[in-house]
């Protein structure tokens, strides 16, 4: 039976483990695929511990981790009209991609390029596709300068790019130990920690025009406080909060032709997924506890084996 690294129920690590499970049959309008390569979040850790779910029912459990993967089309539901079996795709599962098979809406999947690895495909449809969104929904100017805290993961990393390559400049937020990689996609670095505001301020002593949050909680707090007009105050990470102080959470698009654009972004080098570690499906594990953990640089990729 195929392998799959799920949940068992709400909580910590210990709720984690590498289970066999009956092979997803495709409903209508998706397609099976097998997966070559599965991208990890911090959402897919969050999820385990129940958030998203608030007075709701939650998902059936076990539940497989992962929300972006990439493979080869096995099957199609009813329906289903654009792909066929032996398709390279990439997109969101329907229900977890740390798995050899995984269920994929096909409103949110797209073809693979050729040029594109399974691996740097795997790392677009959540991280690439919220910068994407978030920076859109900005909508600054060329030359103008935002302030995207949590620069070095893999949000971060791909909202940099994509902004760089609109004429923004850009201030980054991160570790210390992140400081070369967020300088080296032409971001202005500036160290996290108590007294952000400040370090902010020297870095960018005209002021920031939006703030890109993606570490949420006291952070946001300290870069909401840079801004005139909290219209240019999103995040991806801390929804209570932003609302709190009148911003907004990244409005996601979720579709085909958003999946479309940024790989046709990686394949001209514009946007580099930066996949920095992988993992064997059986260490998956591993891999969520790098993220968890806050110590990823770029993006961590889980490969399944063909």
């Amino acid at each position: 039976m195929p392998k799959a690294y799920v949940f068992t129920r709400y909580g910590g690590p210990e709720t984690e483990a590498l289970v066999e499970l009956d092979r997803p049959t495709p409903g209508p309008g998706q397609v099976l695929v097998a997966v070559r390569a599965a991208g990890v979040n911090p959402v897919d850790w969050k999820q385990r511990t129940g958030y998203g779910r608030p007075g709701g029912p939650g998902r059936d459990l076990p539940a497989v981790f992962g929300n972006e993967v990439a493979g080869v089309v096995e099957e199609t539901g009813a329906d289903v009209t654009g792909f066929a079996a032996g398709d390279e795709v990439f997109g969101n599962p329907v229900a977890g991609g740390y798995a050899e098979y995984a269920l994929l809406p096909v409103n949110v999947t797209a073809r693979k390029p050729a040029g594109l690895s399974y691996q740097d495909a795997a790392a677009l449809p959540v991280a690439a596709a919220t910068a994407y969104d978030g920076i859109h929904q900005l909508a600054l100017p060329s030359g103008a300068t935002v302030l995207i805290t949590g620069a070095g993961g893999g949000v971060g990393v791909a909202a940099t790019q994509i902004a760089r390559a609109l004429g923004l400049r850009v201030v980054g937020v991160a570790s210390d130990g992140k400081k070369d990689l967020v300088e080296s996609l032409g971001a202005v670095h500036v160290p996290s920690g108590p007294e952000l505001a400040e370090r902010v301020r020297a870095a960018a002593p005209d002021g920031v025009d939006a703030v890109f949050d993606l570490v949420g909680g006291e952070v946001l707090e300290a870069a909401a406080t840079l801004l005139t007009d909290p219209a240019k105050l999103i995040t991806g990470a801390d929804r209570e909060t932003v609302a709190r102080l009148g911003g907004a959470p990244v409005e996601r698009a979720r579709t085909s032709a958003i999946l479309d654009k940024v790989a046709a972004l990686a394949v001209t080098g514009t946007l580099r997924p930066f996949v920095t570690r992988t993992f064997p499906l059986d260490r998956a594990g591993e891999a969520l506890r790098t993220v968890e953990d806050g110590h990823a640089r770029g993006k961590i990729v889980i490969e399944v084996s063909a």
